[in-house]
């Protein structure tokens, strides 16, 4: 008898290496061009300042939008977990069962494992350690 997990992997919308670069660019690269073109223009008299400036701020209100979309995408994907803890009601007692997406033996192999909470109770299982 095989046991399949619910949890089944979704692609999140962006990968960790364009969300990294995504959010790199709106949090330091887009504020940075910004103030250095401020400077330099006061210094160089450049011209078309509020145009520049303008649409840097619109492209980084962009960019902030599509990181948030993306975190959401990530979390709903079930990637940052490794698998799911099963909560069941049989009559007066509950049973947790540890369902791993892919082979438990690489459990062992990590510093830290993230597991979805997966309950039928109707409750939030507490569980200590």
């Amino acid at each position: 008898m095989t046991s399949e997990s619910s949890h089944a992997k979704q692609t999140p919308m962006l990968s960790d290496s364009a969300y990294n670069v995504t959010k790199k660019s709106a949090t330091i690269v887009l504020p940075a061009v910004s103030a250095l073109y401020i400077a330099l223009s006061q210094i160089w008299n450049f011209g078309h300042v509020d145009q520049v400036v303008g649409t840097i701020a619109a492209l980084n209100t962009f960019l902030g939008v599509i990181i948030q979309l993306s975190k959401k995408s990530y979390y709903a994907s079930n990637a940052p977990y490794v698998g799911e803890i099963k909560v069941v009601n049989h009559g007066e007692k509950k049973v947790f069962s540890l369902v791993v997406d892919g082979d438990p033996e690489e459990l062992e192999n990590m510093s830290s494992a993230n597991f979805k909470i997966n309950s039928d109770t109707g409750e939030t299982p507490i569980v200590n350690p």
